[in-house]
């Protein structure tokens, strides 16, 4: 072909044709005709494709400005057209086999989810057992299930019905009825589920009820809230499990939270280390004094990292008081980094717990403290710790102070050398 019979190329700035207003306008008015009339999913695809040529042809159009500044652009009033058709083709749309198997698997994640009272899980048990026999009936099936009140047990039975459901293969136009049943059974079985009753519809007291924390009490109703009644029961048997059980219940009271940590405490079980643990990590400082009384090495990681805590003398002296009672020898270059902290109630702590660990590597600073230190408690509290360790070179290094300007320490001093007096003649004898 010669230059001169080639067609022109299309220049990018030329206009798409059917561009102008009104015959947009128009190609959306045929298109909401076409699918008012629609009776199958191919209908509705081409509604869609229609749709989509629009939006394409109103991306590269060059519309006209509006004369007036409150008058609503010509290409903003067909984009608000063009999408409300959108949102009406989706809404014809369907239903689909898949929709109703999404359905399905959302209750079955519900049931399994999801903690349920007594009665919520009979509700449940009715509503699962309905669904079977009416999805069973929509596929011509017989599904069986249903008989238990277990929730995972009854998500369990589900899978059946899922996979009937996708083994059927269904045409959302040739089976549209049977779609239609399974939609409306599935939407009934949803309605159940959420309808059940769940543990946190319940009142705290019917919570506590449910799990028998007030079958302790008896007639014995004096205190107020009946709740501390019943917390003092649990206490005297020493029952952490409901000492936690009402801490989680009835936290954010603080009345009751102090008493529940209080019980907790005096009761000094391992069982309550994690949950003390977790309330020290928030800087509590009951809840670390806690972790000291229990005594367990697993509750070192719980406040260890207190000791240096700025600002708070009484958290770092708490947490230094639990380390001596914990007892790992693990900890105490931790604790004797304190020794020289400006806080006297610190350093004091530090010199006393270093004497629950007992561990020997301590004497060279507690005799340094018990030497040099400018407070006579925090020195008295070394001379104790010194004896506390109770090695002969402990006992001698305290001794040493026997006749000390400050009573205190001459009071410690002389218990070391009081030991050391009866080692010497134990030895003798």
């Amino acid at each position: 072909m010669s230059d001169g019979d080639e067609e022109p190329e299309e220049s990018a700035d030329a206009p798409a044709p059917d561009v102008d207003v009104e015959t947009l306008q128009e190609r959306l008015d045929d298109a909401a005709d076409a699918l008012e009339s629609a009776e199958t999913e191919a209908d509705l695809d081409d509604v869609e494709a229609i749709l989509d040529a629009v939006e394409s042809d109103l991306e590269a159009a060059d519309l006209p400005e509006p004369e007036e500044d409150d008058e609503e652009a010509p290409a903003e009033a067909l984009e608000s057209r063009l999408s409300e058709l959108r949102e009406d083709l989706e809404a014809q749309r369907g239903p689909y086999a898949e929709d109703v198997v999404a359905a399905i698997e959302d209750a079955q994640s519900t049931l399994e989810s999801t903690r349920w009272t007594e009665q919520g899980e009979q509700a449940l048990q009715a509503a699962v057992s309905t669904y079977l026999d009416d999805a069973g009936e929509a596929l011509d099936e017989t599904f069986v299930g249903g008989e238990v009140a277990d929730p995972e047990a009854l998500a369990e039975e589900l899978d059946e019905v899922v996979a009937a459901v996708e083994a059927a293969d269904l045409d959302p136009d040739e089976d549209a009825e049977t779609i239609e049943a399974l939609t409306e059974a599935t939407d009934a079985l949803t309605a159940g589920v959420e309808d059940a009753q769940e543990w946190d519809d319940l009142s705290v007291r019917q919570k506590l009820r449910a799990e028998g924390y007030y079958e302790v009490m008896g007639q014995k109703r004096k205190d107020f809230p009946p709740e501390w009644t019943a917390l003092k029961q649990w206490e005297q048997r020493e029952n952490v499990e409901m000492i936690l059980l009402c801490l989680e219940h009835m936290g954010d009271s603080d009345f009751m939270e102090r008493h529940c940590l209080e019980a907790l405490k005096r009761v000094a079980s391992p069982e309550a280390l994690d949950e003390v643990g977790q309330r020290a990590a928030r800087r509590n400082t009951l809840a670390v004094e806690i972790v000291g009384r229990i005594g367990s090495e697993d509750g070192i990681e719980h406040v260890v990292d207190f000791v240096d805590a700025e600002g708070n003398p009484d958290l770092r002296t708490t947490a230094l008081k639990s380390l001596g009672e914990i007892g790992s020898e693990d900890t105490t270059q931790d604790v004797a980094n304190q020794l020289v902290a400006d806080n006297d109630s610190v350093r004091s702590r530090a010199a006393r717990s270093l004497g629950l660990i007992g561990d020997t590597r301590a004497i060279e600073p507690l005799t340094d403290v018990l030497a040099d230190d400018d407070s006579d408690t925090v020195r008295a509290s070394a001379a104790w710790a010194l004896v506390q360790i109770g090695t002969e070179r402990a006992l001698e290094a305290a001794a040493e102070y026997a006749d000390d300007r400050a009573y205190i320490v001459e009071q410690e001093a002389q218990k070391a050398a009081d030991a050391l007096d009866a080692d010497a003649a134990e030895a003798a004898a």
